[in-house]
């Protein structure tokens, strides 16, 4: 694959930290699939936008800190660990193991995130 993988999900995490949902769309293709592991799973752009339209209204901020990542192919693995400030103040670290495979062109076809939606609701409770 001539594409740059791992710098595209790099790409995609720097502009979740600026909060900019078109950019984020932008990394997607028209009939990716993500799955947010024990979210309900969004299939294509217009799930997809929505879902992220959802996370961010309640959002202040976010950031991540890339642990370990591995590339084979059209596929990045990552461990990783997503800090996100809400809007009431709290913020919260979540540990986050991830999947990306990408098309030809270089656009997200799957991602999927495992995550414990406890650890996340516990510190923003």
């Amino acid at each position: 694959m001539a594409v740059d993988c791992e710098k595209i999900v790099n790409d995609l995490f720097a502009a979740w930290t600026r909060l900019d949902a078109d950019g984020i769309m932008s990394y997607f293709a028209e009939d990716a699939v993500w799955d947010n592991v024990p979210m309900p799973t969004a299939k294509g752009k217009p799930a997809i936008r929505q879902m992220i339209d959802g996370f961010m209204k309640d959002m202040s901020g976010f950031s991540v800190r890339i642990l370990k990542s591995l590339h084979d192919g059209n596929t990045v693995l990552d461990a990783r660990i997503d800090t996100i400030a809400m809007k009431s103040g709290k913020r919260a670290e979540v540990p986050v193991a991830g999947m990306f495979e990408f098309d030809a062109a270089g656009r997200i076809k799957l991602w999927r995130d495992y995550f414990d939606l406890g650890t996340f609701t516990r510190q923003i409770s």
